[in-house]
């Protein structure tokens, strides 16, 4: 089954122009290794209604299988990804968010206060990244190895996962 991924950084500056996505690039370089299809790439702020309104669009109008987001996970106050994000999945998959909290907490205690989330939205899995390059190659390390198995159920696949 081929995915079909969209990338999504929510950067204030970056979509002023005033800082590269190298978060962003950096999603759609590990994607693109892992076999994935990157289809869309967006740069919106830290806005949480255009947050909520682009998972939206990329989930329900253009298909797309897997959204990862990356930014505004922290607690700083412009930081709602995740609360845009638990407020248009339809479940989580807390044991992604935890998978990536705890392998980041062997490197940086800052790890604690990521509040990054992983949910389905229909037939989507959204993921939330930290902003930084080297929190997203940390992060999405980890969960990679999972993510073609959960996007393949996601979709209806009915095989044995035992098997």
């Amino acid at each position: 089954m081929e995915i079909h991924a969209g990338v999504i950084t929510i950067s204030d500056k970056g979509f002023r122009g005033e800082r590269e996505d190298k978060s962003g690039q950096e999603i759609i370089a590990m994607l693109k290794e892992a076999g994935i299809d990157v289809a869309c790439i967006k740069i919106i702020p830290d806005e949480k209604d255009q947050i909520k309104d682009t998972l939206i669009d990329f989930a329900d109008k253009k298909n797309i299988s897997l959204i990862v987001t990356t930014g505004g996970t922290g607690v700083s106050p412009r930081d709602v990804t995740p609360d845009a994000t638990l407020e248009v999945i339809d479940k989580e998959v807390p044991g992604m968010a935890e998978a990536m909290r705890q392998a980041s907490a062997a490197i940086t205690p800052h790890a604690m206060i990521s509040r990054a989330v992983v949910g389905i939205r229909d037939r989507s899995l959204i993921v939330n990244l930290p902003g930084s390059p080297k929190a997203v190659r940390e992060n999405l390390a980890v969960i990679l190895p999972a993510l073609k198995h959960a996007v393949e159920k996601i979709k209806g696949d009915d095989a044995e996962c035992a098997s």
